[in-house]
C-alpha cells in the first residue's frame, strides 16, 4: 500500500500521528509513505524532536520521500503524483484550522492544500484529522520555562549546556530541537512541556463540518483512525457525515 501523508504545523495530534505511522511501518513491510511537510510543520517537527522519526517513516526511496514545502516552489510539482494516482490514499494529520478553512472553501495555495486538491481530482480518497473539531481539546506544548518556578540562577546549566543555544531567559522554539536535555539540567524543574486546554472556535468547528460534506474527503476524529483505515478496519467518521 502507498500512502501520501501531509503534515501541517499543529502541535496537537502531532506525536500521535507520528506514533501511528511508526507503528504501521513496523507492522507492514510493504507500506510506503511519502511525507508532504508544510513550512510550519517543518518548524514544529523540529520543536518536538521528531526529525529522526520522520526519516525512518519516509526513508528517501521512491514513493517514500519527504517533500518539504520550502523546496517545492510555487507550483508544488510533486503534488501532481496524486493526480496520476501514484498513491492509494492521502492522509492529512494533524490538520490545522488554517488548512481546514482553505480546504473548505476550495483554496489550494500551499503544498498540503494543493495535494488534497490533486487527490480529489485524481479520485484518490482523502482522510483528514483536524485538530479543532468541537468543544475543548488538550494539547501537548513544546518545552518552555515556567517563570514562577525559575530561580534566575547566575550560572544556568540549561543556558550553558543547550547544544543549540536555544535558551536565554526563554526558549527560542525556532532553535530548539526538542531533545529535552535542558529539562534534566534544571535543578528546580522550571523547564517543562505539559498540556494546555484550548477551546475550539465556532468558525473552526463550522469549517470542519463544511469540509466533511465535500466529495472525496473523510474526516477522522483521531490519528488512531488512520491505523484502522490502513488495517482495513471500520473507520469512525463524524456523525453528520
Amino acid at each position: 500500500m502507498k500512502i501520501a501523508w501531509c503534515i501541517t504545523g499543529a502541535g496537537h495530534f502531532l506525536r500521535d500521528s507520528f506514533d501511528v505511522f511508526k507503528e504501521l511501518k513496523e507492522k507492514n513491510n510493504d507500506l510506503k509513505v511519502t511525507s508532504f511537510v508544510s513550512r510550519a510543520a517543518e518548524e514544529v517537527i523540529k520543536m518536538y524532536g521528531l526529525q529522526k522519526d520522520l526519516i525512518n517513516i519516509s526513508n528517501g526511496n521512491y514513493l517514500e520521500e519527504c517533500f518539504c514545502e520550502r523546496e517545492q516552489g510555487a507550483s508544488f510539482p510533486k503534488a501532481g503524483r496524486l493526480l496520476l494516482k501514484k498513491y492509494d490514499a492521502l492522509v492529512v494529520t494533524p490538520a490545522t484550522s488554517n488548512t481546514i478553512a482553505k480546504l473548505a472553501y476550495g483554496i489550494a495555495d500551499t503544498l498540503v492544500t494543493n495535494a488534497v486538491a490533486q487527490a480529489v481530482k485524481g479520485n484518490v480518497p482523502v482522510y483528514i484529522v483536524p485538530v479543532d473539531i468541537e468543544g475543548h481539546i488538550e494539547s501537548k506544548m513544546p518545552f518552555f520555562i515556567d517563570r514562577e518556578i525559575c530561580q534566575k540562577c547566575g550560572i544556568c546549566p540549561p543556558v550553558r549546556e543547550c547544544p543549540n543555544k536555544a535558551i536565554t531567559d526563554q526558549i527560542d522554539l525556532l532553535k530548539c530541537n526538542g531533545c529535552g536535555f535542558c529539562v534534566k539540567l534544571c535543578s528546580y524543574g522550571a523547564i517543562t512541556g505539559g498540556l494546555t486546554k484550548l477551546k475550539v472556535r465556532d468558525v473552526d468547528s463550522k469549517n470542519v463540518k463544511i469540509l466533511s460534506k465535500l466529495e472525496g474527503i473523510t474526516i477522522l476524529k483521531h490519528p488512531r483512525k488512520v491505523h484502522d483505515f490502513i488495517s482495513n478496519a471500520k473507520i469512525e467518521v463524524l456523525t453528520d457525515k
